[in-house]
């Protein structure tokens, strides 16, 4: 075996054995990299020579890289979508749409389950974070469909996976990362968000027939509500006044990016001053308010930018010691063909996030597979939706599946660890599902990129 092979296997099983001590992401991350530049300066002539400082340029290739993550103007829309849909969180918006849309769907067998997924598709679009939706997912809707037996695992688990769209559908702040690691001009942040609409949505809807499905056929997972109003003019007109400010704000961030009047960041700003407004407009705007949203949005921001600082002098280490050259030829020297390799690119990332959240998957993994895959002749766009959905599966995957502990946290005491695991299995089911339609339908991802930018 190569030197250069062992330096990558041994890198990463450093990192994977640091990560068990508990340690913070961003110090293991940094950690790894200071003690495999150690390494790499005894074991390898001229190693690390202007790795971290440059006596010639006062600026070492870390550092250098270090200044482009936190100079970069597409980062910029990080903090401010993190602001939107925190802000959002806290204007109300989601307890109006399930008080209005529970009276619209409420007398259908799963009404409450698919009240639950459309509220969850909005606000996706809107938030893009995954605590946040998970949780007011799981207060608001648990206690209710508790109290019209459903069956546990049934409501747990729509709550649970319904909050991991937030993570697809854009404006997504995952998709803002992916865009900054690839630093491509065919896969950009606008780029990837419209590539991800059309998947985002297809599951969305998948979730909608899946909560239709199974009560028609297992009537006992989700009974008919007893003494539910009858559909109404004015209950249409309650559901339009609560969707309305939403649907204003997605057409306000999503309709300027895709018409090509703002940037992704500019939209950010928009959004961010959206979900003001909205607050303002549901009279929950005041002093504490605002303080505490801007003091989650900087410890949410500076989590993330850590990692990412972290990530960067991980990456650039490993490249020095010859990890992408090691990792491009493992990759190409399998025996699967073109098709084949993607597949195992998505399923190595599949069984990651069984142990690894998210982040390090996407600032550590995607920069060093997305070379080869633009080497087998793929579109980036295309990979990069996979790559996204195949994440998704993380957030329900244990032990690391963080939704999973979300929707602990706010569950009623008679639901169970099981009763969660249960239910949401049949989700990364229907995610996978969703993941093949898009590798056999590339155009579900790319068509809209193509006909935005001709």
């Amino acid at each position: 075996m190569e030197l250069e092979t062992l330096f990558v296997i041994g890198m990463f099983l450093t990192f994977g054995a640091l990560l068990m001590t508990g340690f913070p992401v961003a110090w293991v991350l940094g950690g790894t990299a200071v003690i495999w530049t150690v390494i790499g300066v005894v074991a390898v002539d001229n190693f690390g020579a202007n790795l971290w400082f440059d006596y010639s340029s006062s600026m070492g290739l870390v550092p250098e890289r270090v200044w482009k993550v936190v100079s970069s103007e597409t980062l910029v829309a990080l903090p401010m979508f993190i602001f939107m849909g925190i802000m959002l969180d806290q204007s109300g918006v989601a307890e109006r749409l399930m008080n209005a849309m529970v009276k619209l769907f409420g007398a259908v067998r799963g009404g409450y389950a698919v009240t639950v997924i459309v509220i969850g598709v909005l606000l996706a679009a809107t938030t893009g974070i995954i605590g946040a939706s998970v949780v007011l997912l799981g207060m608001l809707s648990l206690p209710v469909m508790m109290e019209n037996k459903y069956d546990k695992g049934f409501a747990v688990g729509t709550a649970c996976a319904t909050g991991t769209l937030g993570i697809l559908i854009p404006p997504s702040i995952m998709l803002v990362l992916m865009a900054d690691r690839l630093a491509v001009p065919e896969a950009s942040v606008g780029d990837l968000f419209m590539g991800a609409f059309f998947p985002g949505l297809m599951l969305g809807a998948m979730y909608v027939a899946y909560a239709i499905i199974r009560p028609l056929l297992q009537p006992h997972v989700a009974p008919v509500p007893e003494g539910t109003l009858k559909v109404s003019w004015s209950i249409v007109w309650e559901v339009a006044k609560a969707v309305v400010p939403t649907a204003a704000l997605i057409l306000g961030v999503l309709g300027s990016i895709f018409a090509g009047i703002a940037t992704p960041t500019e939209a950010s700003g928009v959004g961010a001053l959206g979900a003001l407004l909205l607050a303002l407009m549901a009279r929950r705007l005041n002093l504490k308010v605002l303080n505490s949203s801007l003091q989650q949005t900087t410890r949410t921001s500076a989590f993330i930018f850590a990692i990412f600082l972290g990530a960067t002098a991980f990456s650039v280490v490993l490249r020095g010691l010859g990890g992408d050259q090691v990792i491009e030829d493992a990759l190409l020297g399998l025996p699967f063909g073109p098709y084949g390799v993607v597949l195992t690119i998505l399923f190595a990332v599949f069984l990651l996030g069984f142990f690894l959240d998210w982040v390090e998957i996407t600032l550590i993994i995607l920069p060093l597979v997305a070379p080869v895959v633009q080497t087998l002749g793929f579109d980036l766009v295309w990979f990069t939706i996979l790559f996204a959905m195949c994440l998704q599966t993380s957030f329900l995957t244990p032990p690391v599946g963080f939704a999973l502990f979300y929707i602990k946290g706010v569950a009623p005491p008679e639901i169970k660890v099981m009763d969660i695991y249960k239910g949401v299995i049949p989700f990364i089911i229907i995610q996978l599902v969703g993941l093949a339609i898009v590798f056999l339908v590339p155009e579900i991802a790319t068509w809209l990129p193509a006909a935005a930018y001709n």
